[in-house]
């Protein structure tokens, strides 16, 4: 569906819900077109292709709120649908803090050569599409003939729409999103089964790795857990792979959230301006970073995108802070949520913070375990590899760190050069002292 016709069904239908009675209403019509090819085994296991229209409505009316949404665009439906929101909002216990965000806060036009979306899409047919997937799940197979399956999967999206607020917001979105890779199962003469993944996501098609080399890497990080075990507990030096950081950088996200701090379940709570973690961190967060699979022009609020810096140098400089809670909490919003989040890289490889461990451990994934919010406690269970003089040794697997937010961040001592390109979050490698781990 084309920009003026999503255009032309947005100010309709806010026409209408505004004639009905609303004091504010938003808007969003979007389209989406996805498409899935999963390999297994030399075979082709998936092959999806779905498109979706969707209609989602916010009415404001006496500070009463409510949030509709609809797939069918019909205007005999879409009058049914309104007419009847409207009317039920009215039911509703009021809220004096449910409004559209203050028209200031909007954006005051697009940013320049803002493209999220591959021109070349289209381009893309299904035979390159299923010989791409095919392609990764053989490499990954060719790897070791301790291979027991492989999985390979392409999927891509594109996306587009339009965002109307009756108090001023015109925006819209266009974006293409590709992401490839495979997982690896392989067979562990102790009787284990280890497995691991590669997986790559881009906004642009020819920014994803080869797909030999994905499906190599896949196999490989399999094949070297075999053997993996349990080592001893006791305090070691702990290295962070950086594709696995993000679960780390999550347990800062929620206390920083005006949600957290207006509910007093945040252990950041009045910390604004207090260092909170080592100078070697800096947290960034940028929305218009380029071709970022976080950017963005506005946020779910319509707000204005704008960077940054959450943490500069360990000293804690924003919150997320969302219009609703915003108003409850009397403090100006910036975003309700992360867009592209960027750790300040330093210099040092991942090679290069490897050989700086007498004793550590590697850290390649985490397995479940939790965080709270509102003390800062955590527990993670872990894989990955022992590292002795500078030099990984074995594989280890079944173990668990457990800290303190509060403390484990001053505990930061080396920050790769190596952010990972592939998600949102780029994280470099990370290197933390003297970490508790059970074990044996």
């Amino acid at each position: 569906m084309k920009k003026d016709k999503q255009l032309e069904i947005a100010k309709w239908s806010m026409q209408k819900a505004l004639d009905q009675g609303a004091d504010q209403v938003a808007v969003t019509v979007l389209n989406q077109r996805n498409i899935e090819i999963e390999f297994r085994d030399k075979k082709l296991e998936k092959l999806k292709e779905s498109t979706q229209n969707s209609l989602s409505l916010k009415i404001y009316l006496s500070n009463k709120y409510s949030s509709h949404s609809t797939n069918d665009f019909r205007k005999e439906t879409l009058d049914k649908l309104i007419s009847e929101a409207v009317a039920g909002t009215k039911f509703l216990t009021p809220d004096e803090y449910r409004s559209l965000p203050d028209a200031k806060y909007y954006p005051q036009g697009k940013p320049d050569n803002f493209n999220l979306h591959d021109s070349a899409y289209e381009k893309i047919d299904a035979e390159s599409r299923v010989d791409l997937a095919r392609a990764i799940e053989a490499s990954a197979m060719a790897q070791s003939d301790q291979i027991i399956s492989s999985t390979s999967g392409y999927n891509d999206s594109e996306y587009s729409g339009v965002r109307l607020h009756s108090n001023g917001l015109e925006g819209d979105v266009q974006g293409t999103v590709f992401s490839t890779g495979a997982e690896v199962t392989v067979s562990d003469p102790n009787g284990g089964r280890p497995e691991d993944y590669y997986y790559a996501r881009s906004r642009f098609f020819n920014a994803l790795p080869d797909p030999e080399k994905l499906g190599k890497w896949a196999a490989q990080r399999a094949l070297k857990k075999i053997g993996q075990d349990k080592i001893a507990s006791g305090q070691y030096d702990m290295l962070v792979e950086n594709r696995t950081c993000s679960r780390l950088i999550g347990m800062l996200i929620s206390p920083m959230s005006g949600r957290a701090l207006q509910q007093k379940s945040s252990f950041l709570e009045g910390k604004l301006g207090e260092k909170i973690a080592s100078e070697k961190f800096t947290l960034i967060d940028d929305p218009l970073f380029p071709k970022g699979l976080g950017s963005r022009w506005y946020d779910g609020d319509g707000i204005a995108a704008k960077k940054r810096i959450m943490i500069d140098k360990g000293i804690l400089g924003n919150y997320y802070i969302d219009d609703y809670y915003g108003r409850k909490l009397g403090m100006e919003p910036t975003t309700g949520s992360t867009s592209n989040l960027i750790v300040q890289p330093g210099r040092s490889s991942l090679d290069d913070l490897t050989k700086q461990i007498t004793k550590g451990i590697l850290i390649t994934g985490f397995i479940g375990g939790n965080s709270n919010s509102t003390t800062g406690d955590f527990s993670f269970g872990i894989m990955g590899f022992l590292i002795e003089n500078g030099t990984i040794t074995k594989p280890v697997n079944e173990m668990n760190i457990s800290g303190n937010a509060k403390t484990f961040w001053t505990q930061l001592a080396g920050v790769g050069n190596d952010p990972y390109p592939y998600s949102a979050w780029r994280t470099p490698s990370l290197l933390f002292e003297k970490v508790e781990f059970s074990g044996i």
